[in-house]
């Protein structure tokens, strides 16, 4: 599996930009807030937070 601690920076970054919440994120992919938060700030490094790095990137087109 990659390292995705730069995906998590993108993913920080576009949220900014387009003033979003990671809470929105956790309601558009159904899982808890607290969740989206440990995946963004890499307190969990598990393979959920990887997959779902990658699939924010892919979904959102984020560079």
């Amino acid at each position: 599996m990659p390292e995705i601690s730069n995906g998590r920076v993108s993913i920080l970054k576009w949220l900014d930009e387009h003033e979003l919440k990671q809470s929105s994120l956790a309601v558009a992919y159904g899982i808890p807030k607290q969740d989206v938060s440990a995946y963004l700030s890499g307190r969990k490094k598990n393979t959920a937070a990887k997959n779902f790095i990658i699939k924010v990137i892919n979904d959102y087109g984020i560079k």
